[in-house]
């Protein structure tokens, strides 16, 4: 089947696009992929209704704030994806679904909460095609974390990988999460900590940046060791996976006992940074195995800085970037969507109890149709 897959991540910063062509067990042809990328106001609208997001008590609750968001959320993925068709010259009628993962703005799984806002139905009517959205509700009513839900897109993956066993799979996006896959068992999953997001913040508050391109401004600072000390004191890091977080999960934490306050912007995003590779080491503990191999991907895999600590916190294990096993670095979750969307349709497992710490493995998803 030919599948579509959207990912618009906690970075907040665009929409991935990805064509891949897959029976929901393999990959068998890599399609191309693309980016697209947010407005100033476009991004504001997102950013506001996640700050309005910790009011909400249901998932169908939509304050102004909320329902507009979703309003463009749903007509930007759209127009992504009538860009890409037609950037590509891909017949409309030789897609056979769209994987739509929507916009995460809260992620409460303890309360049985997980929102994600974009409108499946007029997707799916404004494209003229199937969309399967709504990954993670029904894994998160049924007691499970709704998250990672990528894993099973690396297993496929790393099937055809010629590296020591185990093997890690860590997406660096807002949040960070690994998958570990030793060949034998369902993978094993979590959230490790944050990743991206408090250092996205933290250069758009000090500077005109969002981002710390090319980990620059990292580099040239100096890492609280005594902050970080602290900062992985908190008992998520000892919980077992799998476990997942809300972006903001950690931004009181943070701001209690990291001292960025008193810090330069560059010791600030010196560790920050550190915290990211830190917590991402601490996991390994946790795992059956220390796996000897490990494959990065998410915008952190740009990042040469925090490249650098992972290998070193993470020796004497080989640290990869996705793009030198042949992945795409910033498609891959994209990709994993199409992925899922076909393994909904076919009623595969989504989740596992060993990724999600759902009760057994299930499907997920919502189908609609165009009317």
């Amino acid at each position: 089947m030919r599948a579509i897959g959207l990912m618009s991540g906690t970075s907040m910063d665009g929409i991935d696009v990805a064509l891949i062509e897959t029976d929901g067990e393999e990959v068998t042809r890599f399609g191309p992929s693309a980016v697209h990328f947010y407005q100033a106001h476009e991004e504001a609208a997102i950013r506001d209704a996640m700050e309005a997001a910790p009011a909400m008590r249901a998932r169908d609750e939509r304050s102004s704030i909320i329902a507009q968001a979703e309003a463009i959320i749903t007509a930007l993925h759209a127009s992504a994806v009538e860009n890409f068709l037609a950037a590509n010259a891909i017949d409309r009628a030789t897609i056979d679904v769209v994987g739509f993962h929507g916009q995460t703005i809260l992620h409460r799984p303890a309360e049985k909460l997980t929102v994600q806002i974009g409108d499946g139905a007029t997707l799916a009517a404004e494209l003229r095609l199937p969309v399967v959205y709504d990954f993670r509700t029904a894994d998160v009513a049924a007691g499970g974390q709704g998250a990672p839900l990528v894993p099973v897109y690396h297993r496929a993956l790393a099937r055809k990988l010629a590296r020591p066993h185990p093997i890690a799979v860590l997406n660096l996006g807002g949040v960070a999460n690994i998958t570990y896959i030793d060949g034998e068992r369902d993978p094993i999953a979590g959230d490790t900590g944050p990743a991206n997001a408090l250092l996205d913040d933290l250069m758009r508050a000090r500077s005109e940046k969002t981002w710390d391109e090319n980990g620059t401004t990292a580099a040239a600072g100096r890492v609280d060791d005594a902050a970080i000390a602290k900062l992985l004191t908190h008992p998520f890091f000892a919980r077992p996976c799998p476990k997942s977080l809300d972006r903001n999960d950690f931004r009181d934490w943070v701001a209690q006992h990291a001292g960025l306050t008193e810090k330069s912007l560059e010791d600030g995003a010196a560790t920050l940074t550190m915290l990211t590779a830190a917590s991402v080491a601490r996991v390994v503990a946790l795992l059956p195995a220390p796996p000897k191999s490990w494959i990065v991907a998410g915008g952190g895999a740009l990042n040469p800085t925090l490249m650098r600590m992972l290998s070193e916190q993470l020796h004497p294990a080989t640290v990869e970037s996705a793009a030198q096993v042949g992945w795409s670095i910033n498609a891959l979750e994209a990709q994993a969507f199409a992925f899922l969307a076909v393994r909904a349709l076919k009623r595969l497992p989504l989740t596992f109890p060993s990724t999600t710490g759902v009760p057994r493995p299930m499907t997920g998803g919502v189908l609609v149709r165009p009317v």
